[in-house]
Parts: structure tokens; sequence; C-alpha cells
């Protein structure tokens, strides 16, 4: 772990590495919420299509973070408008998953790689950076809460 950590813009040859990382965000997910989240698996090619398909559409971006050769983190975000009669007219940079592996947890990677998100909807003209994230996740409340994103709504749900 004394190797610096690099970040990048992922492509699609990174798409087994955020298949192999995804495995810490099933494992969070599913102890908490079992009844919605896969578990983990030692397969974690079994999320390939899920991860690709991050690379396949315009106003997406992953940035992937290395310790030497090892992928220890990415982030996804993707654009979208927003408009209609009852709202302003805006694009919204919307951050879908945030991953680091935990032996890295607590050195400032998942903080920068929010930073490269910030950076990318800024030069891609957004006006507002967005996310939703589970209560029973804590550490990412905390982060995102110091990174200055406020509470704006309660989504609820009910189990049938």
């Amino acid at each position: 772990m004394d190797d610096a950590v690099t970040y990048r813009l992922a492509t699609l040859d990174d798409a087994l590495s955020l298949c192999e990382l995804g495995q810490v965000l099933c494992d969070v997910h599913h102890a908490a919420r079992p009844d919605i989240y896969a578990a983990p698996t030692e397969d974690f090619s079994r999320d390939l299509a899920h991860w690709s398909g991050r690379f396949e559409k315009a106003g997406q971006v992953v940035f992937i973070a290395h310790a030497g050769l090892e992928a220890v983190a990415f982030i996804t975000a993707s654009l979208s408008a927003s408009s209609g009669p009852l709202m302003q007219p805006q694009t919204v940079a919307r951050v879908g998953s945030v991953c680091v592996a935990e032996a890295y947890w607590g050195q400032g990677i998942g903080r920068h790689l929010m930073g490269l998100v910030k950076n990318w909807a800024l030069v891609n003209d957004a006006q507002d950076l967005r996310l939703s994230v589970w209560s029973f996740n804590e550490r990412a409340v905390r982060m995102y809460t110091e990174l200055g994103f406020e509470r704006r709504a309660l989504e609820m749900g009910m189990r049938l």
C-alpha cells in the first residue's frame, strides 16, 4: 500500500476491475439489505454486463484509481437534462457508484474521485451534482456531508 495512488479515466478494458472492486459494494449493500441486493461472489464476472454498460453511452464517465498496478477504487457518473413546466432547465450530473477497496478506506481516495467527478460535471456545464445513498451507509453519508452535499429528499419504500 506504499504505492502512490494515480487516477485516470477508465475504459471498457477496466470493466473486470470494476466487477472485482464492486464486490465491496455488494458486500456493504447485501449485509444491510439482503432482500434487495445480491451477495458478493467470487465469480465477479457475473457483474460484467452491469459495469460494461457504463462505457456505452455518451454523457457517462468512470474514473479509476490505482495503487501501483492494482485497481483500488472507482466512481461512475452521468449527465442528464432536467426540464419541464415545473422545473428550471438544467444539466444534472449524477454520481452512480463510488467504490474504494477496504484496505484503502480513510486515505482520501473517495474524496479525490468525487473531486474528479465534480470537475467533470463543471466542464460539461452541469448546474447540479446529485447522488443517492442508503441511510445505513453511514460512512458514505458522512463523507458526502463533509463534501458539502445536503439532504434534499427522502425516498421511502415498502416491501410487498
